[in-house]
């Protein structure tokens, strides 16, 4: 298996030779990498390509910041060239920030859900390429969580709760790669630019990170630090938007929840007896060092996931939030908003991230636990012109 970095540095994949040639900028950050591990703009430099200007997204062109956290430009040690950060105080490119490039490359990593900021930074990029006539060439990497529209999982995100962990409507857990992403966007979006997607090599829809065993793991981001982590994400990143913590900081993140309040051994009961497919919890304590709860001793349930076709994190996220309510009323509660950047909605965090308004009280009062209550039928009709691959 190959991704598009790859393919783009050994011969002329799916047309885009005739853009290469041209002044380059370069939508990356260091977690993008070849199939060697050689960081992809290394790669790229090394190869004679005549980048001249990098644009970075969330966590900054070396991925070391924290969530959040809002990334000044500047200039990069290695090579000497200009860094835009697009994660600080615009996050879409101006006319000055793609002045004179003929395309701007695009590798980023991906982890397929929904709220992952990376693609929606892309999304600013296209639309801004489009309006100063500026080519894309994204090269496609596959999606970690595979390509099935059989995992398909919702809700679809409701616009009015726009912001750069969603700004267009799309199910949480999507199955596509980042190059049929940007696909879709353009045809359904009506973005008016030269497109060129260089493809992966060698991946088929069924293909995950777990089930390859020899799939390089780069942690896309600093708390993704292995392929599970990455399936569980679409559920478990709900709890950000509630006063859980969701073990930043520690060895397990997005595995393990938890507060100083709740008991863990009764959690994991109560879990257990929901019969979820695919996934297992046990009563976990850890001390988060960052974000809710910081150094205080917390008692929750790290996850397991015992069958990856089965499980459906998204399900099993809401399902955790709406037990730990019913466990103890009156104390699970929204956070409050924080680190907004220009022009997002006044949505609350957890309604950003699940896509919905009084997204607290549906989840908790059980509105989504109905059997299909996730399902989006259609989007592999909605999808079918952009795939790329079977």
């Amino acid at each position: 298996m190959r991704a598009g970095v790859d393919r783009l540095l050994t011969r002329d994949p799916d047309g885009v030779g005739d853009l290469l040639r041209g002044r380059l900028g370069f939508l990356t950050n260091d977690l993008a990498t070849t199939r060697d591990l050689e960081v992809s703009r290394v790669a790229l430099h090394r190869a004679g390509l005549q980048v001249v200007r990098y644009l970075s997204p969330e966590h900054g062109l070396s991925g070391r910041a924290r969530e959040g956290e809002h990334v000044a430009g500047g200039t990069d040690r290695t090579t000497g060239l200009p860094v835009v950060s697009l994660y600080g105080d615009h996050v879409r490119p101006d006319g000055t920030d793609l002045a004179g490039l003929d395309a701007v490359v695009v590798d980023l990593p991906d982890v397929g859900a929904r709220f992952y900021t990376y693609v929606w930074t892309l999304s600013h990029v296209l639309e801004a390429c489009a309006e100063h006539d500026v080519a894309v060439i994204v090269l496609d990497r596959p999606n970690p969580l595979g390509g099935s529209m059989e995992h398909v999982e919702g809700p679809v995100l409701d616009e009015d709760c726009h912001s750069l962990v969603g700004r267009w409507s799309m199910p949480l857990r999507h199955s596509l790669t980042i190059g049929e992403l940007t696909r879709h966007w353009a045809r359904t979006r009506g973005i008016d630019v030269d497109l060129r997607v260089v493809r992966v090599e060698g991946w088929e829809r069924t293909t995950t990170a777990l089930s390859t065993p020899t799939w390089p793991w780069v942690p896309p981001s600093p708390n993704m630090p292995s392929p599970t982590t990455a399936l569980l994400y679409p559920g478990t990143c709900l709890v950000e938007g509630v006063n859980l913590s969701e073990g930043r900081s520690t060895a397990v993140p997005f595995r393990a929840l938890g507060a100083p309040w709740i008991d863990g051994e009764d959690l994991a009961d109560a879990f257990a007896a929901l019969d979820l497919p695919g996934v297992r919890a046990v009563p976990y304590g850890f001390t988060p060092l960052v974000r809710d709860w910081a150094h205080q001793p917390c008692e929750g349930v790290l996850l397991h996931v015992t069958d990856v076709e089965a499980f459906r994190p998204v399900r099993t996220g809401v399902a955790l939030l709406r037990t730990v309510a019913l466990l103890h009323p009156g104390l699970l509660a929204e956070t409050e908003q924080r680190g907004l950047q220009p022009g997002e909605s006044d949505a609350t965090p957890l309604e950003r991230l699940f896509g919905r308004r009084g997204a607290f009280d549906a989840i908790t009062g059980g509105a989504w636990d109905a059997p299909g209550a996730l399902d989006v039928p259609g989007w592999q009709e909605t999808t079918a012109e952009d795939l790329l691959y079977r």
